[in-house]
């Protein structure tokens, strides 16, 4: 695929400059409006400010949360420009549209070296419709503002969408730098990954993981479970789990992984369990055998992050995705810190999988460069282990 340097070899200076990123922000739950972590926007700055700096004429697009394909202030992009103006050292131009008459008349507006930021791509249905002439009629209406297109935007190249597979189709396009970035990064930990191997899964569902971690289990040597998801798996191995998160069409399927993996499958031998989901309830730590019928686990405890750390300092790869515990709520933040401190100290390369991993990172104020890689897409991330092929990937290819 061309990247982003063959296209400013080929010159950009006056001409408009079409970028697909990821400003899919996180915000503040206490304070809407405001931005909790600003990481997918500092990631796509490279981009940004070499097509300014060449003098391109940049119009940025991106979604933004889940909007029903209308306008919902819930979801506007305004805080973003703002945010990005910031991070560029220079004022960002705001679209209240993107594809309308104010989108039409800034882009045309635009002087070398300036940056728009267009509305949210979700308030049209045109950009997530499975209808291919509807998306296409989209795509079509966005390729009209420039002259080339570049996608940094990894966290959405797993998305059949308009903005991401149908207008490279219409326009020159190219891959931005944390595109040929990410999938560098995801081949080396899928084609030919530097054993031993030690892959750390978290987060809510086993369903949401399970395509990943059949994908995964032949190449690792351990695969360590714990966040919610590892309740259903302590479950398949005969275990009462209280009122903690439970997948029970799962249990067998896990009891199924279990006798596959012959031990390299490694869950949590204690569990923080509190009686109720809140930062205040009250907590006690528990062998995983042995959570109360009352109580729900939110964490896992210090054992089993001794046990994880044991597992991880031998490794000389790592890709870890999904927090071990709810980190947003600081009496059960522990397990996930553990475990990150750990991955941090490997001597090995290592890949934080995006998502709320690459939050628990932020949130708890680790060092990010203690990491090999933080991913900008957690679903991307996952999908390319798996061995699926990448929507946007596959259009930038043509």
């Amino acid at each position: 695929m061309k990247t982003l340097d063959d296209l400013l070899g080929e010159g950009v200076s006056g001409r408009r400059v079409l970028v697909r990123a990821d400003l899919n922000v996180p915000f503040d739950k206490q304070n809407p409006g405001v931005i909790s972590d600003d990481g997918r926007a500092r990631a796509v700055l490279p981009t940004l400010i070499a097509l300014r700096d060449a003098g391109a004429r940049v119009i940025v697009m991106s979604h933004l949360g889940r909007p029903k394909g209308a306008p919902d202030p819930k979801f506007t992009l305004a805080p973003v420009a703002t945010r990005l103006g910031e991070l560029l050292g220079s004022p960002v131009v705001f679209a209240s549209d993107t594809v309308g008459p104010d989108a039409a008349a800034k882009a045309g507006a635009l002087e070398d070296g300036e940056v728009l930021l267009l509305e949210n791509l979700r308030f049209n249905q045109g950009e997530t419709s499975k209808d291919d002439a509807v998306r296409a009629a989209f795509a079509g209406e966005l390729a009209k503002f420039a002259d080339f297109y570049v996608d940094d935007a990894f966290g959405a190249v797993h998305r059949k969408h308009a903005s991401v597979h149908d207008v490279p189709a219409i326009l020159p396009h190219y891959a931005g730098g944390l595109v040929i970035k990410e999938v560098d990064v995801l081949k080396k930990v899928t084609e030919h990954p530097e054993q031993p191997y030690v892959v750390v899964l978290g987060g809510s569902k086993v369903s949401d993981k399970l395509a990943v971690i059949k994908a995964l289990l032949p190449k690792v040597d351990k695969l360590l479970v714990g966040g919610g998801m590892c309740f259903t798996f302590l479950k398949a191995q005969g275990h009462e789990v209280g009122k903690s998160l439970l997948e029970d069409e799962m249990v067998a399927t896990c009891r199924d992984l279990l006798s596959e993996a012959q031990g390299r499958i490694v869950l949590p031998v204690d569990v923080v369990a509190a009686t109720e989901f809140s930062a205040d309830a009250d907590s006690v730590t528990v062998p995983a055998s042995e959570i109360p019928a009352d109580r729900l686990g939110l964490d896992i405890g210090p054992e089993s992050v001794a046990l994880f750390a044991g597992a991880i300092g031998g490794a000389k790869t790592v890709f870890w995705n999904g927090p071990m515990g709810v980190f947003e709520l600081a009496p059960f933040a522990a397990g996930t810190r553990g475990v990150a401190e750990a991955i941090t100290k490997i001597d090995g390369f290592s890949v934080v999988g995006g998502g709320d991993s690459a939050a628990a990172v932020r949130t708890l104020g680790l060092d990010e460069t203690a990491f090999g890689h933080i991913s900008t897409g957690g679903g991307a991330s996952l999908e390319y282990l798996e061995g699926k092929t990448l929507p946007g990937i596959e259009a930038l290819e043509k």
